[in-house]
Order: C-alpha cells, then structure tokens, then sequence
C-alpha cells in the first residue's frame, strides 16, 4: 500500500503545524467505505536511550479476526518529540511498513488520536488523509477534550467534547473497565467508528488490531535488546 499524497517529513515545527491545518481540511467525517474484509493494525514505540522507534502493522481478517500479514520496521526518528506533532517522527517508518506488505486493509486502525486533537489532525487523521484509506484513532488515554464516565457495561459511551465539539466518544468496551478513546481519523463517521472498535474488540479492553500490533512491537523491542 502506497500513499497517494507524499510530502516532506523533516521540516520545520512551524511548517508542520501549517500542514497539519492545510490536511484537516481534508478530512472526511462521515462513511466512506463498502465491505471491509481485512483492517490494519498500526503501532509504534521508542526504544530507551535512543532515537530508533519501531513501527508494526498487523493485518487482521475482520471475520475471525486471524492475523494474515504483518510487518514490523526500525527507523530513525527525524523529526523533534513534540507534543501534537508525534504523526511527523512516526509515521515514516508506519509507511516503510506498509510498503512490506501485499494485503491492502480497508480500514485502518491507530493506536493514538484522530480527530481528538488540538489542530484535529492526530496520527489516525494523518495516515488515513495521505493512503485515502478508512481510517480510526483509539487511544488508551485522551488527549485533550471532557467527558462523562459512560455507563459500566460494554457499547456504553459518551461524548468527547472539545470547545462545544464532539471530537470522539470514551467507548466501554468490556464491562466494568476503563473506557477507551475513539475518534474519527478518514472516511469513516464516529458511530461506526464505534461499532468497529466494539467488533475488534470481542474480548479484551484493546481492540485485536492494536493488541496484536503491540505486541509485535514488544517482541522486536526484546530482541533487539538482547542483541544491543
């Protein structure tokens, strides 16, 4: 999978802010998607002491959720760690991942922020706008915004709200466990964002795509201690 808009990655803070701006314009908040067969998992993680990171995407098959394909990258980080600008140091080896792979998913899922986000242009936003791809951001945690606790059963949610906007949903997605974050990233509504995390998510508070991505990343990370 190849993107369809390339630019420039090792630019200047105030430069990247202006293409951030310059991209949420392009995002798409409502369904645009037919039968969606294989979704992308994308995770990325810093190695200690260093300015390597490593970037997994795991391909999963929405109706068993069984893992088909999956590459993992180190790469160099280029850009600064800069609250709100974490899409520019990440997504450059996100991409060599997905040059790797020969399955084109049709949804992808991020672990980190869509729309839920100060510019709304978080990394789920990012990937989905520059491959035009379905897109989702799931954070463990959020990023800015308030909500209300959702009720303590699974499917339950509340809106995320930032200055007067609905900017994603704290979905529970297990009974009695800490909601999650879901935004819109690309072509894809917040409802169904929603029913999608909740479907990739049978069994545990994570859904499949990000769990499966992680833990990739975990075994890298691991072995390339032993080796250091």
């Amino acid at each position: 999978m190849e993107p369809i808009i390339n630019h420039q990655w090792n630019i200047s803070e105030l430069d990247a802010i202006n293409l951030q701006q310059e991209l949420a314009l392009k995002v798409i908040k409502e369904d645009q998607f037919a039968a969606i067969r294989y979704v992308a998992g994308v995770d990325v993680a810093y190695r200690e002491k260093s300015d390597k990171l490593i970037a997994a995407v795991v391909i999963l098959e929405t109706s068993t959720l069984r893992i088909i394909e999956s590459a993992v990258v180190e790469d160099t980080g280029h850009f600064p760690y800069v609250p709100g600008l974490f899409s520019f140091r990440e997504l450059p080896p996100v991409i060599k991942a997905f040059k790797q792979l020969k399955t084109s998913p049709q949804l992808v899922v991020c672990d980190g922020q869509g729309i839920a986000h100060p510019r709304r242009f978080g990394l789920a936003s990012h990937l989905g706008v520059l491959f035009d791809v379905p897109a989702i951001g799931c954070g463990k945690t959020r990023l800015l915004g308030e909500f209300t606790d959702p009720a303590s059963n699974r499917g339950a949610s509340s809106p995320l709200i930032d200055n007067g906007e609905v900017i994603g949903a704290a979905l529970r997605t297990q009974d009695n466990v800490k909601p999650i974050f879901v935004s819109i990233g690309h072509r894809i509504s917040l409802p169904s964002a929603c029913e999608w995390i909740l479907q990739l998510a049978p069994q545990y508070r994570l859904p499949e795509t990000t769990r499966q991505a992680d833990q990739l990343v975990r075994k890298l990370t691991a072995a390339l201690l032993l080796n250091d």
